[in-house]
């Protein structure tokens, strides 16, 4: 049901790009209304998932994920429906928003409700149809638009959210709001509501104005500084809606939080601007044949995420993928536009770089906290991944087109890779952790984190720091 529930949308939104002169052609849109209806449609997702931590607490969980399951069923039939340009972009918005309300609303509660026995192959499954499903979009995208057609592809979209509708339905057991004494925060909502719309709206800008324009940089900066003040907002409040100090007060949480931003932000560059390269020598079906063994990597790093979840060697699965993520850039910068030898090997590549950062960090992150703050690490992550991801490619796209070009584009998504991993080392070091085997069964039972996470920056705090903390049953 989870996996259905979170294919449209995010194999959508990667499959887009060979379609947007199709959508534009039909429904009459121009350049600059197909990137708003992907920025509003993703500013939608950001929100949804601080929207999802609010009604959890206060609604019955599962009569809401119904909800959002039919939430999107309407979203993904106004898509495909849509006759022009105001009903296409309702449907986007409500697909985005439905895809993170039920993120956050199933994916925590699936990752804990099977037990220990069966958690490695959750997480083997889950990151295998969601990440698989972003690596398959370029490939599927390319299909459809070989065929001349956009339609029919929001027609197999439209029939997996109802399969996951009908899913939510037959595996419907009724569950209590988690906390119904916990306070409403309309304050938090509308800061995540206000900054992701204004920020991800500046960022569709650029793809008709000057970055530094008043329709672009107002809004970017704005919505960003919003955000920035929801954060803070969160962290000084007594009772947060969202885990702000817990997570960026301890060094591993945050060492995760930054593996998972960075590799969302510098993926854009070893995927959507060599796409874009290459769109001039190639017809789509070809790019997306040449990107396919992006999805063999994700496959294979989603096996390894299984394999190593129950032991130590998870915490170096994000360092690996993130070094495989900058091989993959650099290999598409060997040769620009790269050769489809090289396109091929620095797809397989970058797949398994994607694959062993985003959702290993995820789990070290969530790891490091309890159980019972599972949902709330994921909506944190999540927002900010939302922005790293989504409104770093049209800025990506912005300057390559323009003086910098692709190159220069591509050696930041390069040094954002590699700046990455040094930042995660060095926020280890600094807070003196270490990678240790996570007691998955303390987890799983609600008695405390897997791990002990130390404070951030430890080492460089003047007071000592305590000791590690012996739980009970914890092999010295």
């Amino acid at each position: 049901m989870v996996i259905f529930a979170l294919l449209p949308y995010l194999a959508l939104s990667a499959a887009l790009q060979p379609l947007v002169p199709l959508i534009s052609r039909d429904l009459h849109m121009s350049g600059q209304t197909m990137s708003l209806s992907s920025g509003m449609a993703n500013a939608a997702y950001a929100v949804g998932t601080v929207l999802a931590v609010q009604f959890s607490q206060l609604l019955p969980q599962r009569r809401m994920l119904v909800l959002y399951a039919l939430l999107l069923v309407v979203g993904s039939v106004l898509a495909l429906a849509a006759q022009d340009a105001a009903t296409f972009i309702a449907g986007r918005v409500l697909q985005g928003l439905a895809t993170s309300l039920m993120l956050i609303a199933a994916v925590p509660p699936l990752a804990l409700g099977f037990g220990l026995t069966k958690l490695r192959e959750t997480a083997t499954i889950m990151s295998m149809g969601i990440f698989g499903a972003v690596a398959a979009g370029p490939t599927i995208g390319g299909i459809q638009a070989e065929e001349n057609g956009w339609r029919p592809l929001f027609a197999v979209v439209a029939g997996i959210a109802l399969v996951a509708f009908l899913l939510s339905l037959l595996t419907f057991e009724d569950a209590p709001p988690a906390d119904p004494s916990a306070p409403r925060d309309p304050l938090a909502i509308g800061l995540a509501a206000a900054g992701s719309a204004a920020a991800f709206f500046g960022a569709s800008e650029l793809s008709s104005h000057a970055f530094f324009s008043a329709q672009a940089f107002g809004p970017l900066v704005g919505g960003l500084a919003l955000i920035v003040v929801l954060s803070v907002y969160q962290f000084r409040a007594s009772r947060p809606l969202l885990t702000v100090r817990t997570m960026f007060s301890s060094t591993i949480p945050v060492a995760g939080i930054v593996v998972a931003l960075f590799a969302a932000a510098a993926s854009v560059s070893a995927i959507d601007l060599t796409a874009n390269l290459l769109a001039d020598e190639h017809g789509p079906l070809r790019i997306g044949l040449l990107f396919l063994p992006e999805l063999g990597g994700a496959v294979l790093t989603a096996v390894l995420l299984g394999r190593l979840l129950p032991r130590r060697g998870i915490h170096y699965l994000p360092l690996v993928g993130m070094l495989f993520l900058a091989a993959g850039i650099g290999i598409f910068r060997i040769e620009l536009p790269p050769s489809q030898a090289l396109t091929v090997v620095g797809s397989a590549v970058t797949g398994i770089g994607l694959g062993a950062t985003v959702a290993p960090a995820l789990f070290v992150a969530g790891l490091s906290l309890g159980a019972g703050n599972l949902q709330r690490v994921f909506a944190i992550v999540e927002l900010y991944r939302a922005v790293a991801a989504f409104m770093i490619a049209p800025i990506f796209a912005h300057f390559a087109v323009g003086r910098y070009g692709t190159g220069v584009a591509m050696w930041v998504g390069l040094g954002l890779a590699l700046g990455g991993a040094a930042v995660a080392v060095l926020l280890y070091a600094l807070g003196r952790a270490r990678p240790q085997t996570p007691e998955l069964e303390r987890f799983m039972a609600g008695e405390g984190p897997a791990w002990y996470s130390p404070p951030l920056l430890a080492a460089l705090r003047t007071r000592s720091v305590p000791a590690e903390p012996a739980a009970e049953g914890t092999r010295a």
